[in-house]
């Protein structure tokens, strides 16, 4: 995961989503797969931004609260609930906490996620 170089929680945050997507892509092309960057650790609340490689995947795996998932660029597909999702850019996925899913992204994606943790 990429170092935070920023608040991550406070009464108002404000963020460059074209600027922390540079970021993110710069330090993708020092890994293989993916990379993530925390955008805000509030409470309950985590939104990451996370930039996967072309052939890059995240495993199955649950979270303890509620998901969403917009894809801002690329596409990707969402194994959730014994189907397959595929999403592009500008599509919002939502899951339930607990639900197990694994993301892959043939062409590479950037994703904002958000975890509403219980």
């Amino acid at each position: 995961m990429s170092p935070v170089r920023h608040r991550v929680s406070g009464v108002v945050l404000s963020f460059s989503l074209a600027e922390e997507t540079r970021r993110v892509l710069g330090e993708l092309a020092e890994t293989e797969t993916r990379i993530a960057r925390t955008l805000v650790k509030e409470g309950p609340v985590r939104v990451t931004l996370v930039a996967v490689a072309a052939g890059g995947e995240l495993r199955e795996h649950t979270a303890e609260g509620p998901v969403t998932i917009h894809v801002l660029d690329g596409a990707i597909d969402l194994d959730a609930a014994g189907t397959t999702w595929p999403a592009s850019a500008g599509t919002l996925l939502a899951l339930d906490a607990g639900v197990a899913h694994a993301v892959r992204s043939p062409e590479g994606a950037i994703f904002l996620l958000t975890v509403v943790r219980s």
